[in-house]
């Protein structure tokens, strides 16, 4: 994994992991405000260049009432746009929401506050979090800082762009289709989308649905360990939570994860397009992984109907949504969202309760393949980024796009089986673009992922890479 022509000119505290600045932070050694006015002078350099954090709200965590023996320290963090910041402009990238300032903070939000998370900033997203190019009416689009004249993906583009420039330690992001995924492989960073219920983040309006979810995003694995701690745990406002487990995920992601299993399949039995670039790029890392107690097979379980279980759970959220929305705001919706809209209304109760059946037949599937198997890996998408202007590719590898959701086949599976996915950095294309493994974990299997996942960054010796931003 190299990539030679890097340089970082913010400043030193910005370069700390979370871990390292956390342990300063309780030692005294640095205060919040040292923090706050570093990350705001790294956004000053490099936000006219990406647009990833596009509201800041300095006053407001300068009085954050937080103590060194909290969870996150007094650490600022990031918050995706699509979740409320009591006080904080939250547009949900829409125009019907551009000047929208919630009086109360979105659950996660607020345990991300009391475990002395510092909000600094909300983070650019694509209209209602819909599609994987990170742009809307509001602010515009956020651009990938290896060359911004690519997409950083979406939905939590600002988020994986703020941790790759070094703005924020620590950005939180969410997941559906790959939105927390995709520009955490587009970026060079980590991201973890959790089994449901870990995090919270369930819908107000639909709070029994699994299908999206709230997850952490960092710039390593332990990192990511460390966020999702922070966010883990019971509270009766979410239907499907439940409590965060006994031996917390940073120290399980530190213990030595024994012998490894991973199987991969470059294309989910033919499922997901991918281009041989992206395929290369991971073979290569994990042939070079040259671990005794790790094993890589070839393999993938039987999927069926997963294009058509997922497409059906995914309307179901966006009718859900649509329905509690005001006219003023879906008026202004642009015309994929129209299209969802569209797509659900045509479904039958039939097809949802087909969804279901068939939801169940993949997780089966899938239990049945982790009981050989640690880990299902494979791309996170099937091929690099695309320049800014594209909303969505209509070809992968020589094969038609039906529309903007096709290219996201990757990340169906986690999603549709209630599986934790996580996106870890292994390498670049010819052309310099950071290219992301995608390890599949079993249910509620967060703590072995994260092993997992740790395992292989060490094998491979993977470096943190903080960038300024790369324009052709």
């Amino acid at each position: 994994m190299t990539r030679p022509d890097t340089h970082f000119s913010g400043p030193e505290l910005c370069a700390l992991s979370a871990r390292d600045a956390i342990a300063q932070l309780r030692k005294g050694e640095v205060t919040p405000a040292d923090l706050i006015e570093a990350s705001l002078t790294r956004m000053d350099q490099v936000e006219a260049a990406v647009n990833a954090v596009v509201t800041r709200c300095p006053e407001r965590a300068r009085k954050s009432a937080v103590t060194p023996a909290m969870a996150l320290a007094g650490l600022p963090i990031g918050i995706k746009d699509l979740n409320p910041v009591e006080g904080v402009r939250t547009t949900f990238g829409t125009r019907g929401m551009a000047d929208h300032i919630p009086s109360v903070s979105d659950p996660l939000v607020a345990r991300l506050e009391e475990r002395g998370g510092v909000v600094l900033g909300k983070t650019n997203t694509p209209e209602m979090g819909a599609g994987a190019n990170t742009f809307n009416a509001v602010f515009g689009a956020t651009r990938n800082p290896w060359n911004t004249a690519m997409n950083a993906a979406g939905s939590s583009g600002g988020a994986a762009v703020s941790l790759a420039t070094g703005e924020l330690w620590l950005s939180h992001g969410s997941d559906f289709g790959g939105s927390l995924r995709s520009p955490a492989n587009y970026c060079g960073i980590v991201g973890l989308r959790p089994s449901p219920g870990i995090a919270g983040g369930s819908s107000a309006h639909l709070g029994f649905t699994s299908g999206g979810v709230d997850g952490p995003m960092a710039r390593d694995v332990l990192d990511c360990a460390l966020f999702l701690d922070a966010m883990a745990g019971y509270d009766p406002i979410w239907p499907i939570s439940f409590p965060a487990p006994s031996t917390s995920y940073l120290d399980s992601a530190r213990q030595d994860a024994g012998p490894v299993r991973i199987a991969y399949t470059p294309d989910l039995n033919g499922f997901a397009a991918v281009t041989s670039e992206i395929d290369s790029v991971l073979r290569s890392a994990l042939e070079s992984l040259r671990l005794p107690d790790v094993t890589v097979t070839d393999h993938c379980p039987d999927l069926p109907r997963l294009d058509e279980t997922f497409r059906a759970l995914r309307c179901m959220s966006f009718l859900g949504s649509y329905q509690v929305t005001p006219e003023s705001v879906t008026r202004h919706y642009k015309d994929t969202i129209k299209g969802n809209l569209a797509d659900a209304r045509a479904m039958s109760f039939d097809d949802y309760v087909q969804a279901e059946r068939d939801r169940s037949t993949i997780y089966n599937s899938m239990a049945a393949f982790f009981r050989t198997h640690d880990v299902l890996a494979c791309p996170v998408n099937g091929l690099a980024p695309l320049p800014v202007e594209i909303e969505y590719p209509t070809e992968v590898a020589g094969r038609p796009m039906r529309d903007y959701i096709d290219w996201l086949q990757f990340a169906f599976l986690a999603t549709v089986a209630g599986l934790p996915a996580l996106s870890l950095p292994v390498g670049f294309t010819p052309s310099g673009m950071p290219v992301g493994l995608q390890l599949i974990g079993p249910p509620r299997g967060e703590a072995r992922l994260l092993q997992v996942a740790h395992t292989i960054e060490q094998a491979l010796n993977l470096p943190v890479t903080l960038i300024d931003p790369m324009t052709p």
